[in-house]
């Protein structure tokens, strides 16, 4: 048994042994048993995830288990992400709408792409308006991206980014634009939404899960076993320094 093959297993043994940890972090609404095979399956398909250090990776699970999001699956919800030798929280923007509407704040959030012959029409100032007509089928790549939002009182506010605004955002915001693996290169779309999301959300109603979500996102946290066997997780408390890759995010959220 390789190294490599030695440490995914232990780090595999450690989630299997956390079922009560992870029980007592979670909403109702999501099984422990559901969420911990999820983690064991990431684990395995992801060798790059067993080189993390044992404390991020369960921080950024316990994150995970906290928001009552599942991490890495179809859903798109959070991603766990190995980052060196550390796994960071990731967001999707799918996970931030499950969220604002967890809130019961909301009667509508969503975005959307715009493919260049749509009809399109954008309007600011005191009567703000949106109209968006899709043409089928869809030609070419989308040329801008949008959010809205409707609150349960009536309150509604959109954001629009052209495609030249996002890339140049994510080109000058993150480190890993241009690599391969990078989901900028392996799904613009969605990391697009994200940040028309994320600008939406700026200044809108927010839960306490949804501002915690948005603190987390793309963090190191560091929990070890004896913070999980003790139950007492202040996870404003177990940030390490802040990375260059955080110090990129912080700059990214108060650019948008």
């Amino acid at each position: 048994m390789t190294a490599l093959q030695t440490q995914q297993k232990s780090l595999i043994s450690v989630v299997a042994g956390m079922k009560d940890q992870i029980s007592a972090a979670l909403p109702k609404h999501v099984s422990p048993d559901r969420m911990v095979r999820i983690a064991m399956t990431t684990l395995r398909q992801n060798k790059k995830l067993a080189q993390t250090s044992q404390e991020s990776f369960l921080g950024a699970l316990i994150v995970s288990s906290q928001l009552g999001l599942e991490p890495n699956t179809p859903l798109g919800q959070c991603y766990l992400i190995p980052y060196g030798n550390e796994c960071q929280f990731q967001m999707g923007y799918k996970g931030m709408i499950e969220l604002a509407y967890r809130s019961k704040q909301y009667k509508r959030i969503f975005a959307e792409q715009v493919y260049p012959d749509d009809v399109f029409k954008t309007t600011y100032g005191l009567n703000p308006n949106l109209e968006h007509e899709r043409v089928f089928p869809e030609k070419g790549e989308p040329i801008a991206y949008y959010a809205v939002y409707e609150t349960i009182d009536g309150g509604t506010h959109f954001v629009t980014w052209g495609r030249e605004r996002i890339v140049e955002h994510a080109k000058k915001y993150s480190k890993s634009y241009n690599g391969r693996s990078s989901p900028w290169q392996t799904s613009f779309d969605a990391m697009a939404k994200k940040t028309v999301i994320l600008d939406l959300l700026k200044y809108a109603p927010k839960s306490i899960e949804l501002a915690d979500a948005m603190a987390n996102d793309q963090a190191v946290i560091k929990i070890d076993q004896q913070q999980l066997e003790a139950g007492n997780i202040d996870l404003t408390q177990t940030f390490d320094e802040p990375s260059e890759a955080e110090q990129l995010v912080d700059a990214e959220l108060m650019d948008i």
